[in-house]
């Protein structure tokens, strides 16, 4: 069976890598405490208001059967939900425009 070219290479990167992770955690989880944070945060956000946005399309859809809707209500609905399950997409494209 014939080894592909650079399969030794990549071995050893994979063993070198495997190495120092081992040896140095901290490095292999180096990440940013705010950036921690902010995801832990944005996390428990859309924990807590997937069921409020439920219950504010089901309210919506109950006023506008009885008539009582207001348009602006329903903007805020869709802008809210939007932002809170749009959010990373959202950061992400904007630090995309950026260059961050």
């Amino acid at each position: 069976m014939a080894r592909q070219p650079g399969a030794r290479a990549r071995q050893l990167a994979l063993l070198l890598g495997t190495t120092i992770a081992t040896l140095l955690p901290e490095l292999a989880l180096a990440g940013s405490p705010f950036a921690t944070g902010a995801n832990a945060t944005q996390q428990q956000l859309v924990a807590i208001l997937t069921p409020l946005a439920a219950v504010a399309v089901m309210v919506s859809g109950a006023m506008a059967w009885f008539g009582r809707l207001s348009w602006w209500w329903m903007v805020a609905v869709v802008i809210g939900t939007v932002l809170v399950f749009g959010g990373p997409q959202i950061v992400s494209w904007i630090r995309g425009l950026f260059g961050v």
